[in-house]
This record gives structure tokens, C-alpha cells and sequence, in this order.
């Protein structure tokens, strides 16, 4: 049976300290390499398989690019997304569907109500209901469904894995990573997700914060890197870890389900970390960490991210505690 790594594989990431007794311990694993593609750091297991999840998002919207899709701006950004579902996102997500000439019936992802409480309250007033443009998918979909009618593929089997739009994915994300698919699963959406390494995950998100810098890299990597940075808030949602990471260090994130996270800086240097609990809510603490820890981030602006991003531990509504780094990644900053 295909699996990820063990707690016996993991190393302990990050712990949660309430009132002097540590209450949780987040064990993990996680990779850090140095712009050239050499391995920096390894905690943990990051080569055995693990399912990235939405993390995995700017290789499909590559993929759906290469396909022939003439997503452009912010549309490149929510392809990438997964959104917290404003209007905002509501009305790009509309826009691409418009221009494929598609309709919110036609994606495959479920209906959901939105996280963002401005839009859950519109669909509420207006009788709309649950919405698939609401799904923190939804870009990905649009994209996969506008290369189906750029390309004339089926569209009601364009979630199946044998599907041409797929197959696009799997190879885009086997050359980006440099590895072969290790399992295919069903994702959240839906959608087809690839089992890969943490390495290969890192060694990916690499090639494209490098590409906008690079005349020879593939020009659409470079429109996926570029737009996630120019658009931070189409990629998750304001006051989101990822888009305060994206606005503030312009360095390109995108988390995944189940703890799985991946940044790259400008030059190359990028991290990916997967908590084995499936809790990410100290993937952004370790990963900054990484990349500050190997001076390839200043570390009073990762400080001053990190006070935005990692909640505080209360009781009572006052502070009693905090999320920390653990052993083997503190040990980094010594």
C-alpha cells in the first residue's frame, strides 16, 4: 500500500505551549534547497511520497497555459488559487468561464458556501445559495474546462485521470519536479492529485520563482511566478498567510491541504514542508524559518510576518502561550 512517511520518518517541526505545558507537537517533514538545486537542510523524510494537494496548483494552471488557455493577469493568479471565495474571486472566476463561454454548471467541483463572510452573506440575500465559484478550486477548474474548449476535449470527463487536460498536468508535473508520478488519488475537488516528493515539490517551485529572471526559462512559468506576486490576493484572500507572505517577501507560497506547503524565493532557494498530522498551522513558521535560518530571507521581515501570520494561544481572551518551532528546526538558527 502506497503511503507517506512515519512518525518514526518524522522529525518534530513545531510544538504548542499553553500556559508552561506543551499541549500539541506537530511532527513533520521538510526540505530546503539553495538556488542552484543542492539540498541545504533535510528534516524528517522528504523523499518518501506525499499527496501535495493544492500546492500543486501553479503546475496546473501551467499546464492548462500550455494547453493553449489565454489566461492573462489575474486570471493566471486565481488559477492557481485557493481562494477564500469574495466577490472578487467570484467575479474573476466568472470571467474566465464567460470567455471559454462556460457556465458555473459546467464545473466539476462541489458547490460550497464561501469563506468569505461579505460573499456568503450576498449568496444568502439573493437566494443564490451554495456555489461552485465559491469552491476554493474553482479557478484550477475554469482553467482545465477553457483548455478543453480551446482544444475541443470532452468536458464532462475532464476530472478523469486518462482525461488529455490531466495527462498535460502529470507531465507537467513530472518535469518541473524531475520525477516520475510515485500514485494518482482523487483530490478534495475532485480533480486528479499526483503523489510526489517534498524535494521534487521544492525543486519545482524553484524552476518558477526563477523563470521571470531567466530569458531562457519557459515564458508561461514566468507568468505563473509573476502573477502570483502581482496578484497576491487572488491566490488565497486578503489577511491570508500565503497572500501576507507573497505581499511582504515576495517570495511565491501556496499551501496545500492536509499540511502541505511550498515557498521559493527570486533566486531559486525554496522549502516544502509537510506536517504529518495534516495540521498546516505551523507550516508558514517552519518554512519562513528555513529560508531565514539559510540567509536566503532577512530575518526581521520574516519576524514581522510571522507576527501577522501565526495565531496567538489564549485563554480567556488573553495570551497564555504560543506556537513555536520545535528541536530540529530552531536548531537551525544557531
Amino acid at each position: 500500500m502506497f503511503a507517506t512517511f512515519t512518525a518514526d520518518d518524522a522529525a518534530e517541526l513545531a510544538v504548542l505551549e499553553r500556559s508552561g505545558f506543551v499541549e500539541s507537537r506537530h511532527l513533520g517533514s521538510a526540505v530546503l534547497l539553495a538556488g542552484d538545486g543542492s539540498v541545504v537542510t533535510t528534516l524528517g523524510s522528504p523523499d518518501g511520497p506525499v499527496y501535495p494537494r493544492s500546492s500543486v496548483k501553479p503546475l496546473q494552471a501551467l499546464a492548462a497555459m500550455q494547453a493553449g488557455v489565454p489566461l492573462r493577469g489575474v486570471q493566471v493568479a486565481l488559477a492557481t488559487a485557493s481562494h477564500v471565495g469574495s466577490l472578487n474571486h467570484l467575479d474573476v472566476v466568472s470571467g474566465m468561464l464567460k470567455a471559454a463561454g462556460l457556465r458555473e454548471e459546467d464545473l466539476g467541483c462541489p458547490a460550497v458556501w464561501p469563506r468569505d463572510e461579505e460573499a456568503r452573506t450576498w449568496l444568502v440575500r439573493t437566494d443564490h445559495g451554495k456555489s461552485k465559484l465559491a469552491m476554493n478550486c474553482s479557478g484550477k477548474h475554469a482553467a482545465f474546462l477553457w483548455a478543453c474548449t480551446e482544444n475541443g476535449w470532452d468536458k464532462r470527463s475532464y476530472l478523469e485521470p486518462n482525461h488529455p487536460v490531466q495527462q498535460r498536468v502529470r507531465q507537467t508535473v513530472e518535469e518541473y519536479t524531475e520525477e516520475r508520478v510515485l500514485h494518482t488519488g482523487v483530490d478534495g475537488c475532485g480533480a486528479p492529485v499526483f503523489a510526489v516528493t517534498l524535494t521534487g515539490l521544492a525543486r519545482a517551485f524553484a524552476t518558477l520563482a526563477k523563470a521571470p529572471a531567466d530569458r531562457h526559462a519557459n515564458a508561461r512559468a514566468a507568468t505563473v511566478a509573476t502573477s502570483m506576486l502581482d496578484y497576491p490576493w487572488a491566490v488565497q484572500g486578503p489577511g491570508s498567510s500565503d497572500t501576507l507572505v507573497m505581499e511582504n517577501l515576495g517570495v511565491i507560497a501556496k499551501s496545500g491541504a492536509e499540511g502541505v506547503l511550498v515557498m521559493a524565493t527570486p533566486s531559486g532557494a525554496s522549502v516544502a514542508v509537510k506536517m504529518l498530522d495534516g495540521n498546516g498551522r505551523a507550516a508558514t513558521l517552519v518554512a519562513l524559518t528555513m529560508l531565514a535560518a539559510a540567509g536566503a530571507l532577512d530575518i526581521p521581515e520574516v519576524a514581522s510576518v510571522l507576527e501577522q501570520v501565526v495565531a496567538p494561544v489564549t485563554g480567556g481572551g488573553r495570551p497564555v502561550g504560543n506556537l513555536r518551532l520545535g528541536a530540529a528546526v530552531s536548531a537551525l538558527l544557531d
